[in-house]
């Protein structure tokens, strides 16, 4: 056998899930956010509304060119973990709370483990982590509702998008009930994918030649927002605007930005 078929039947044994964000498609709408949201159990605003905007794994950003009207133009944003291979909030955890893992190339967050001392969420160039200020509360009858295949985190520890990690061991536990190994492409797809009603969002295996998202990431389109720090993202956006990819990948922190949802 030769490398280059090992290679592949590593790749098919070990898919590495990202994403692409079609920037010309998203409308800001925050259904992603919700979605999000309501699949992995994440804490609502508190009923003393000391805390109003409650926690979000995906923040909504709206980006505008700097220009006034007529010119004035703006682009929204989704930002959420980038799933970096070379990961710096891993490298900085004291308690080995965060984990790459080698089965699918997701960079896990494991609450059990977390003690918040919130490095990781200074070391995330993305600001992309968030800190859990209060105990889990949820309205009387609401937590009926909750997701059975996610545990809501603990006051004090440090959480963020997993790409929907129980949808994943969900998949897995079907694929194997049928005595299979390998994933279909549609099998495990994240709850913001799925609700996104313009398709704006892309999930798959990005060592898959064959698949949808690898086609996109081989786009000249397609660019990965402050790429040039060498966190080598998991997470891609596309655009065909020239103005939107410099405004996104160069000033996604600067005054031109604005937060939408979350």
């Amino acid at each position: 056998m030769n490398n280059r078929n090992k290679v592949t039947q590593d790749n098919q044994k070990h898919p590495r899930y990202g994403m692409v964000v079609d920037l010309d498609k998203c409308t800001g709408c925050g259904a992603c956010s919700l979605a999000c949201a309501v699949e992995n159990n994440q804490q609502p605003a508190t009923p003393d509304m000391t805390n109003r905007t409650g926690n979000t794994w995906m923040r909504m950003y709206k980006v505008h060119n700097g220009k006034p009207f007529p010119d004035s133009r703006a682009v929204f944003v989704p930002m959420f973990c980038q799933q970096c291979d070379d990961t710096p909030c891993l490298y900085v955890c004291p308690q080995n709370a965060v984990e790459l893992d080698p089965m699918t190339g997701i960079v896990a967050q494991i609450p059990e483990r977390c003690f918040g001392c919130r490095y990781c969420m200074a070391a995330c160039p993305y600001e992309s982590r968030y800190f859990n200020w209060w105990d889990p509360v949820w309205p009387e009858g609401m937590e009926k509702t909750l997701n059975p295949d996610v545990s809501p985190r603990m006051r004090g520890v440090v959480e963020k998008c997993n790409f929907c990690h129980g949808r994943w061991q969900r998949a897995r536990a079907k694929a194997a009930s049928e005595g299979r190994r390998e994933l279909r492409e549609d099998e495990y797809i994240p709850a913001c994918v799925e609700c996104c009603p313009t398709e704006a969002l892309t999930f798959g295996n990005l060592d898959d030649p064959k698949s949808k998202i690898a086609k996109l990431v081989d786009d000249p389109n397609t660019f990965k927002i402050l790429g040039r720090l060498g966190t080598k993202p998991k997470v891609y956006y596309r655009t065909t605007r020239s103005w939107v990819r410099n405004a996104v990948d160069r000033n996604i922190y600067s005054e031109t930005k604005e937060t939408v949802h979350g």
